[in-house]
C-alpha cells in the first residue's frame, strides 16, 4: 500500500513530519485570517471613499457651473491650461507578506497659491479644490482595489495550500503511521508465533 520501511524510527519520522505540518497549517491558518480581515476592512474603507467621492464630485460640479457663470468656460480652458502637472510614484508596502500598491501623489509646491488666491477668481478656485480633492480620492480608490485584488490571489493560494495539507498531506501521513503500526503488529505477532513454535519444538526434543 505504501512504499515505507516499517521500522519504528520510520515511524517516528512520519509522526514528527505531521506535527510540522499541522503547525504548518495553524500558521497558515492564521495568515489567511489576518489577511481575510485586512480584506474586509479595505472592503469598508473602499465603500466609504466611493460616498465621498461622489458627495465631492457633486460639489464640484456644482462649484465649476458657478465658476462658468462668473468666468466663461473659455477663461476656465485657460486656466486648466496653465495649472502644473501632478506626478505620481508607486512604491511597495507589505501586509503580512502580501506586496501592494502605495500610490503618492507629488504635490506641486505650495508657492503658488498666494498667486493664485490673487490671479484666479475665488469661483473658479474653490471649484479647482473640489476636483484636486476628488482626483486623490480616485487615486486612492484605485490604489485600495488594486490591492484588494492582490489579498484576494494570496488568499485563494492559502486556501489551496491549507486543504492540500488538511485533506491531502497529512490524512496520509495518517495513514502511513497507521499502516507501519499495523505491520510492526503483525511482524511482532509473527516473531512470536515463531518463537512458541521454536520453544515447542525445543522443548518435544528436550523429553
Amino acid at each position: 500500500m505504501y512504499n515505507v520501511k516499517l521500522t519504528r524510527l520510520e515511524m517516528m519520522r512520519t509522526k514528527s513530519r505531521i506535527k510540522i505540518a499541522k503547525r504548518g497549517l495553524e500558521l497558515l491558518k492564521m495568515k489567511r485570517a489576518s489577511l481575510v480581515l485586512a480584506f474586509f476592512n479595505m472592503v469598508n474603507e473602499i465603500r466609504l471613499l466611493k460616498v465621498d467621492l461622489y458627495k465631492t464630485m457633486d460639489d464640484a460640479e456644482d462649484r465649476i457651473k458657478i465658476a462658468e457663470m462668473y468666468s466663461g468656460k473659455i477663461r476656465l480652458e485657460g486656466i486648466a491650461i496653465e495649472q502644473s502637472k501632478i506626478g505620481v510614484s508607486v512604491e511597495a508596502k507589505n501586509i503580512m507578506g502580501v506586496k501592494i500598491p502605495n500610490v503618492k501623489l507629488e504635490e506641486r509646491t505650495r508657492e503658488n497659491v498666494p498667486y493664485e488666491l490673487i490671479s484666479i477668481p475665488s469661483a473658479v478656485y474653490d471649484a479647482k479644490e473640489s476636483f484636486e480633492r476628488a482626483f486623490h480620492t480616485l487615486i486612492e480608490i484605485a490604489e485600495k482595489e488594486n490591492s484588494l485584488r492582490k489579498l484576494l490571489k494570496e488568499i485563494e493560494k492559502l486556501n489551496r495550500r491549507s486543504n492540500a495539507i488538511e485533506n491531502v498531506a497529512v490524512p496520509k501521513m495518517e495513514g502511513i503511521v497507521r499502516y507501519i503500526g499495523q505491520g510492526l503488529e503483525d511482524i511482532e505477532r509473527d516473531q512470536l508465533v515463531s518463537l512458541k513454535f521454536i520453544k515447542g519444538k525445543i522443548n518435544a526434543e528436550a523429553g
